[in-house]
Parts: C-alpha cells; structure tokens; sequence
C-alpha cells in the first residue's frame, strides 16, 4: 500500500531481482505494443490507430494518501485526468471502427483483434483465490507475445505480481505505527478545517462538499482538499510511515512470490529493451 507520491522503484530483497520501471517507461512498452498491434490488425487487413496513451503524470493517481503537493496542485484528486481518460476511451478511433462496419466484418474485426473463444483462453491463477482468462489468441495477445517473449508466461506473472496487496494491507492497516500516524494526519487535517479520520474518509466527502458548484468551483475545491491532504501527510510520519510499512510487509508477507515477482520485473525490463528497438526511442 503505496503513499501517492514518488514511485517506488525496488530493486533486488526478498522480492527478488530487477526493478519497476518509471513512469515514462512504462509508456515506452505501451507505445511499442500498440505499434505492434497496429502492425498485426494491418497483416490482417483491417485498419488500426494506436490509442492515445497517458503521461507520466497520469499515472501517478491513486494510492490510500495523497503525498505529493505539486500533483496535487496540478490535479487534486485526478478528476480531469480521469474525464480526459473516459473521453479519450469514449472517442477511440478503433471503436468507431467496428461499430461502422457491417456486421459480418465487425465480427471478424473484433476476432482479428481479440482472438476467438473457440480458439481457446489461458488461465491464471490469482493469489487470493479464483481465476482470470485472456484470449489465446489475436493481435493484442499477438502482439504482448512478441513484447514479453512469452504471452502465457507474462499473463501468469502479471496476475501475479499486480494482485498481492491484499495478502497484507489489512494487517498493514492495523499496525499501531501506522494508526499512530494516521490519527496523527487526522490532527492536521483537523487543525485546517478538515474533520475526517482518514484520507479515504476526506474523499468520500469531496461529493457533498462541491454539491451545487459548478466545474471550475468544485475543481477548486478538490485541490485545496487534495492540497491540504498532501501537506498533512508529508509534515506528518504519515507518508513515510505507509512506505516504509509497505516495504517491510511485503518483505515478509510476499517471499513466496518472490520468483514471481522477479519474473514479472525481468519481463518488463525485457520488454523495455524491446520497445526501444520497436519504437526507434528511449524513455
């Protein structure tokens, strides 16, 4: 459980080997699968444009606190960059597509680009029970078989690796050095006219707080909430306390995952190298 700031970037412990990629990375191998899928769709013999991807900045929302001051003066709590996203999805030139072409032709647009059921799934196996599927087959499963090496290999890993807070957060959240520190982040919150017990708490309130306003009145709220939420946990042992707790709970909840989680790094760095090849950049 991340504090909403700075990316963490691991490298080697328990976990095992490798490293996160950055953010601008990480937008690197979207761009080359994206060419790559723009590359197969067009073997096929259909048209295809590559999605508008996000930047560094839009990747860095979520986590339980905001931590970063300058991201919340930028975007307070991410509601533009989430509007942007939805329009971005909502105005997709691939969708448009499909939903243009006659019937016959969208199925085999969607097959071309999905894979098809009678071509059978591969199954992954998350850590806290039950299963996800993705298509065998296709030029989006085309295309991350050419990025990672391995498409059911990364598939496995990546289910993995992406789904494991879960095995620790709750018992994180119940550490007295953490509730130490969020009763602490309340106080400040508190001493600025914010009441709320915990960051979540001071979000699910941002509705009824800008009830009524229009979009550049309640954007304004947002951020100096969002603002205010970022000061308190840096000027509290909040944000490093969550960090650090991450750190150490995933250390020693996650250690038989650990081959796991340096298989899913080692794969995205191999991607990274890959990317660079297929877009003719770095990152």
């Amino acid at each position: 459980m991340q504090a909403h700031g700075k990316r963490s970037h691991r490298s080697g412990g328990p976990e095992g080997g490798g490293r996160e990629l950055t953010a601008a990375e990480d937008i690197l191998v979207r761009r080359a699968e994206q060419l790559l899928v723009k590359e197969c769709m067009e073997k096929a013999g259909f048209p295809y444009w590559a999605d508008t991807l996000p930047t560094p900045d839009d990747l860095k929302g979520g986590g339980y606190v905001q931590a970063d001051i300058g991201w919340a003066e930028r975007h307070g709590y991410g509601s533009r960059l989430r509007r942007k996203a939805r329009n971005t999805q909502r105005d997709d030139r691939n969708s448009t597509c499909t939903r243009t072409l006659p019937q016959k032709e969208g199925i085999r647009y969607s097959g071309a680009l999905m894979g098809a059921p009678s071509q059978g799934t591969l199954t992954a196996r998350l850590p806290m029970g039950g299963t996800v599927e993705t298509p065998r087959t296709g030029c989006r499963a085309t295309a991350k078989g050419r990025l990672y090496g391995d498409h059911a290999a990364w598939f496995r890993a990546e289910k993995t690796a992406t789904n494991l807070t879960s095995l620790y957060v709750p018992d994180l959240m119940k550490d007295p050095r953490f509730t130490r520190a969020v009763a602490a982040w309340s106080a400040c919150m508190r001493a600025a006219g914010h009441d709320h017990a915990t960051p979540p708490a001071a979000r699910e309130k941002l509705p009824e707080l800008t009830r009524g306003l229009e979009e550049p009145e309640a954007y304004a709220v947002e951020v100096g909430l969002a603002v205010t939420e970022a000061r308190c946990a840096t000027t509290t042992p909040l944000a490093r306390t969550a960090r650090a707790l991450d750190t150490e709970y995933r250390e020693k909840r996650l250690a038989r995952y650990s081959g796991e989680i340096a298989a899913y790094r080692q794969r995205r760095l191999d991607a990274l190298a890959r990317a660079g090849r297929i877009t003719g950049s770095t990152a």
